[in-house]
């Protein structure tokens, strides 16, 4: 099963359906996506099709009714969702990690303050030995090599989500870049999906980019040390990610709405965000089929969720999803 999920990460798409079951979207989960679609289909011989072409696309895509459902790792508010008429529900939690490639310097031996990732990535720290990175690393040989900054160029809830804590940790970067799906960014090379941005960090030395934990794993990355909402330092790890995500406060009132960056408690890995799917309510006999494809995976997919980094939704929150399902007539 992992030579099939790298097979098809490559690829971008892989096609898993009886019911003929089409989505596309978000990056970020895209490797569980395979995977559950892989597993689904030798269980049911149903299969499901997902196209890895970021959040933007997956809203664009779920909104013309060309496939049967969107993904987004950035969540609509209900207005919008009753605008478009969307239902919407989470479907795993992953994490964004500041991927580099620096040359000697091992996974989790670099630590970044918050800020000034969000300095890395306006262009105003330059190179690696910069006095703002050297102070907060005694003892780690950095190099007097340019920062090469890699980012998204495609409408990404990645970006939102990477955005979103950036600006809650830099008022400069609130005041001059902001937050959303596509950025007019300050610096750097822009790549199409995680998988774009993992193949340029891979291809240039002394680079830093932004993905999903799940590519920094298949790329063999390394994972800058982050900061807590209460300043403490914090690695990219699976028990730190379940410390921040413990605190999403799900409601099915406003379809799950939630933004999980800057959680609270000293374990909270900064940059948790869950990623969602898009329905359209009018088509309800096919999205009992896209709903018997995600009970599917809430039942029997939290292993490779787990292997592939991402952390399972709980158990009562699948079980509010459920209840949703059926509210709508949809399960």
């Amino acid at each position: 099963m992992i030579k099939k999920t790298i097979a098809t990460l490559a690829a971008g798409v892989i096609t898993a359906s009886a019911a003929n079951i089409s989505g596309a979207g978000a990056s970020f989960p895209a490797p569980v996506y395979f995977d559950w679609a892989y597993l689904y289909q030798k269980s049911s011989g149903n299969q499901v099709n997902y196209q890895s072409i970021g959040s933007g696309g997956g809203i664009k895509q779920i909104s013309a009714r060309t496939v049967n459902f969107g993904a987004s790792d950035k969540p609509l508010k209900p207005r919008k969702l009753n605008k478009k008429r969307l239902y919407q529900f989470p479907a795993v939690i992953g994490s964004i990690v500041a991927a580099y490639n620096i040359p000697g310097i091992k996974d989790g031996e670099l630590k970044i303050e918050n800020k000034d990732l969000a300095a890395i990535f306006m262009g105003k720290i330059k190179f690696w030995d910069d006095k703002r990175i050297t102070e907060d690393n005694p003892g780690l040989k950095l190099p007097h090599k340019e920062i090469v900054v890699c980012h998204r160029a495609d409408g990404s809830g990645t970006t939102f989500n990477f955005s979103y804590f950036l600006a809650n940790v830099s008022d400069d970067w609130a005041n001059n870049v902001g937050i959303g799906k596509a950025l007019d960014w300050p610096t750097g090379l822009g790549g199409k999906g995680n998988e774009g941005v993992s193949s340029l960090i891979s291809q240039n030395p002394y680079s830093i980019g932004y993905v999903e934990y799940a590519y920094k794993l298949k790329n063999g990355f390394g994972a800058a040390v982050l900061q807590t909402k209460n300043g403490k330092w914090v690695e990219a790890k699976e028990e730190n990610f379940k410390a921040a995500a413990k605190y999403a406060k799900w409601t099915a009132k406003d379809h799950f709405y939630q933004i999980l960056a800057l959680q609270p408690g000293d374990n909270s890995y900064p940059i948790v965000a869950a990623t969602f799917i898009l329905l359209p309510r009018e088509k309800t006999e096919m999205n009992k089929e896209v709903v018997k494809f995600f009970d599917f995976a809430f039942k029997n997919g939290d292993e490779d969720a787990k292997k592939l980094g991402y952390i399972p939704l709980p158990a009562q929150t699948k079980d509010m999803i459920r209840k949703y399902w059926k509210e709508h007539g949809i399960y």
